[in-house]
Parts: structure tokens; C-alpha cells; sequence
């Protein structure tokens, strides 16, 4: 049975060959676990700057996504779908979570570039 080539499946072929080369990248010597010490907590100012970077970087690409292009946007979609639990494994509430809110983020661009279009 041939392949489908579409667009978006050749990206998602692309992205599954990236994570598998990922995956099988000997991470022993990038994250050592052997003599290192423990990160310190974070305070509660590195918290809420924390929090301003993410939702400024949101922001952003919530921006950028309302100039890209259709295709753009469904690989973006595409990813939340990707990250999901499949059928069978767990349902980290996280995981769900961050599907759930790539795809707010796709449909606030389009809402953002259906307002500058008036």
C-alpha cells in the first residue's frame, strides 16, 4: 500500500524521525546523574518571572501563528494530536492539558487574524 505524501504526513514523518533520533541519543553524558547536585527551589519572584516569560512567549506565537499559513496552522494542530496519549498508554492530565491548550492557541490566531482582516 503506498505511502500517503501529503504535506502534513511528510511532516509528521519528518518530526517522528527527530524524536526517534532523540531518543536514541546517549543522554548519560548531556544529563549527567552522577555527582551533581540538586537544582534549588525556585523563589517566588523566579516563579512569577517565570510566568511572565511564558505567557509573553505565548503571546508571541499565538502572533506568529495568525501570519503563518494555513498549512502552518494545521501542523500545528497536527502536534497537538501528536503529543496526546494514545489509546492504551496513560492519560497524564499534563500531556491532555498541553494538546488542549496548542489548539487554544491555534484558534486564538485565527481569531486574531480574522480581526486584523477587518
Amino acid at each position: 500500500m503506498p505511502k500517503d505524501k501529503t504535506p502534513s504526513s511528510v511532516v509528521a514523518q519528518q518530526l517522528q524521525m527527530t524524536l526517534s533520533r532523540w531518543d536514541a541519543e546517549d543522554t548519560s553524558k548531556a544529563f549527567p546523574t552522577q555527582g551533581t547536585h540538586e537544582l534549588p527551589e525556585l523563589s517566588n519572584t523566579e516563579l512569577v518571572h517565570l510566568r511572565v516569560r511564558v505567557i509573553a512567549l505565548e503571546n508571541l506565537v499565538i502572533a506568529l501563528l495568525a501570519q503563518g499559513t494555513d498549512q502552518q496552522l494545521t501542523v500545528a494542530r497536527e502536534m497537538a494530536d501528536y503529543i496526546r496519549p494514545r489509546p492504551g498508554f496513560t492519560q497524564h492530565p499534563l500531556t491532555i492539558h498541553a494538546a488542549s491548550q496548542m489548539v487554544n492557541s491555534v484558534d486564538r490566531a485565527v481569531r486574531f487574524r480574522k480581526l486584523s482582516e477587518i
